[in-house]
């Protein structure tokens, strides 16, 4: 009884279950909660740092959004891009390559879009032989800057995370060589280019792009044998090896697939949205489309929300910003950065419950009167008496 009472007091005053029967509709309001917990903390400090009214802030998130018909259509392109960059790592974060090189495959494959460009433009070929050109390019630029790391990692085990982020700044060096050396006005901005560019309204090609990279990764993932395979290797090389299939081949396979769909967005970046290259041209979309991804749970169609999430949050606050007379950028990135933390944690409720010990007074007071009663404590008081 003595031991059990130790042991009890050692208990926590509350645990932590791993759900098993949360259905659909749960995991959507807790999801909706926390959405809305971080946009009232958010008002809050706003009024309180910025004098912003919330009402004010509340409608100028929205008309951030839906104000005109082209912030609607910017937001509609800004949202495609993000989502096809968050489908493009699916592959590799399955197979547990952590890729965190999106900007760079994203940036490497612009700047080869804008060097096709910028020389077959010299050259006086039509537009419609530059396009022709320039895709392929692209496209092999990311995959070639993926295959670099996962040639490492296939053969030598190396780190990827460290490689991939790495090679983003690389290929921000290599943009810097290629605006100084053709820029000859000093000013170090490549002004947009009127060759090669992508015939079509950008939102449109991108919206399209995007339908059609959700149901390929969608199908690939699913159905494939390719789909399949990585999925073996994320789970378990050594499983992988025994079951027959070719690891290094699977790894190499799958950083080609992520490194083209990078690819891809960075041919609609140069081709068909800025018609130039700069530092900035990928907008840190491979580090935001970590976390598309992640709230996702790798899902294809859910990404569709966790995209148009966050675009809707960055495009509205800026909004705020610019309505509410705010000056200072580090307010408004804390509001966003509360809001993320807020829906982060509601994974953390979604995927866990805490059990309080309700029953921890009332065991401790049976536990001492076990004690009283038990045969020790009646030789011991028989004891007490017979020294009387």
């Amino acid at each position: 009884v003595r031991m059990n009472k130790e042991q009890h007091k050692k208990q926590p005053l509350f645990h932590l279950v791993k759900r098993t029967n949360f259905v659909w509709w749960q995991r959507l309001l807790i999801r909706g909660g926390s959405i809305l917990l971080g946009l009232l903390v958010s008002m809050m400090i706003l009024f309180i740092f910025a004098k912003a009214n919330p009402g004010v802030v509340f409608v100028e998130l929205f008309k951030g959004v839906f104000g005109t018909q082209r912030r609607i259509l910017n937001s509609v392109r800004d949202f495609s891009l993000l989502l096809c960059v968050g489908l493009a790592l699916i592959p590799a974060f399955k197979m547990k390559f952590w890729n965190l090189g999106g900007n760079g495959q994203i940036l490497i494959s612009a700047l080869m879009c804008i060097v096709c460009m910028f020389f077959l433009g010299k050259a006086k070929l039509p537009d419609y032989a530059i396009i022709l050109i320039m895709i392929p390019v692209s496209i092999l630029s990311g995959v070639i800057w993926a295959l670099i790391p996962g040639i490492f990692k296939a053969f030598f085990n190396t780190n990827e995370s460290l490689f991939t982020l790495m090679m983003n700044y690389i290929a921000t060096g290599l943009v810097a060589v290629f605006i100084s050396a053709v820029v000859t006005t000093g000013s170090g901005v490549l002004n947009p280019l009127d060759k090669g560019n992508i015939p079509g309204d950008s939102w449109l090609i991108c919206l399209i792009v995007a339908i059609v990279m959700v149901a390929f990764i969608f199908v690939y993932l699913r159905f494939s044998k390719h789909g399949y395979e990585l999925e073996v290797v994320g789970e378990s090389k050594n499983t992988a090896r025994y079951i027959g299939i070719n690891v290094k081949k699977v790894i190499l396979r799958t950083v080609c697939l992520s490194g083209a769909l990078c690819g891809v967005v960075g041919l609609l970046l140069a081709g068909s949205i800025d018609h130039t290259v700069t530092a900035d041209t990928a907008k840190n979309m491979g580090f935001t489309a970590i976390m598309v991804a992640w709230l996702a749970k790798f899902n294809p169609f859910v990404m569709i929300g966790t995209s148009f999430l966050i675009t809707f949050l960055n495009k509205g606050m800026a909004q705020v910003q610019t309505a509410c007379g705010i000056t200072n950028d580090s307010i408004t990135n804390i509001v966003i950065g509360i809001i993320y933390f807020c829906i982060i944690a509601s994974e953390f409720f979604i995927t866990y419950r805490v059990v309080f010990n309700k029953n921890k007074e009332k065991a401790k007071k049976e536990i001492d009167a076990q004690i009283n009663k038990s045969p020790v404590s009646e030789v011991n008081s028989s004891k007490e008496e017979v020294k009387k």
